[in-house]
């Protein structure tokens, strides 16, 4: 399979439901193409000063943690072609969504609901996720995200596959959009 790399202008953005694996698929298709890869959740804890992105989220409240979350998001995509893992959320917001759209190649990584309770059950890090059911407040936000996840460029399925196959699919997606 080709390497899509010497055709990028610009980053590629992984987006979509948290546990679906955008930062451990992200540093295996950086390491496949020959980027660098950035966690969006990583570069607002040190634009917080190490305070964690669920902190920042928890003191500050969602509205507040979303407009910081979009002024970082509009620095890593400024410069250089990497690869980038937002979290779950930042898609959805419009004026994100816009500036990602504009400005980057965005992949929306979606898995079935089950597997994304069984994977984000695994840490107690989400702090959407710490009220009520998990399995269902995953469900209502896959339902809720949807239309703002479908409008990114690429769509692939990451499901049970291997980390490995992901990246194959999106380095072939990623082929196929860059020929349009």
């Amino acid at each position: 399979m080709q390497n899509p790399t010497d055709r990028l202008d610009r980053p590629i953005v992984l987006v979509g439901l948290m546990g679906v694996g955008k930062s451990t698929v992200g540093r295996r298709l950086a390491k496949r193409l020959g980027l660098d890869f950035i966690d969006t959740d990583t570069a607002i804890e040190d634009a917080n000063g190490g305070t964690s992105a669920a902190e920042v989220f928890e003191r500050h409240g969602e509205r507040a943690y979303r407009d910081g979350e979009r002024r970082v998001v509009a620095r890593l995509i400024n410069g250089q072609v990497r690869v980038i893992a937002t979290g779950g959320g930042a898609f959805v917001d419009p004026d994100t969504r816009r500036l990602l759209t504009e400005r980057a190649i965005t992949v929306w990584l979606d898995a079935p609901v089950e597997l994304l309770a069984e994977r984000t059950g695994r840490r107690d890090t989400r702090p959407l996720l710490r009220d009520g059911n998990r399995a269902e407040v995953l469900g209502r936000l896959a339902r809720e995200r949807a239309p703002a996840y479908a409008e990114a460029h690429i769509h692939v399925t990451s499901s049970t596959a291997s980390h490995g196959e992901v990246v194959n699919r999106i380095v072939e997606a990623l082929s196929e959009w860059l020929d349009k």
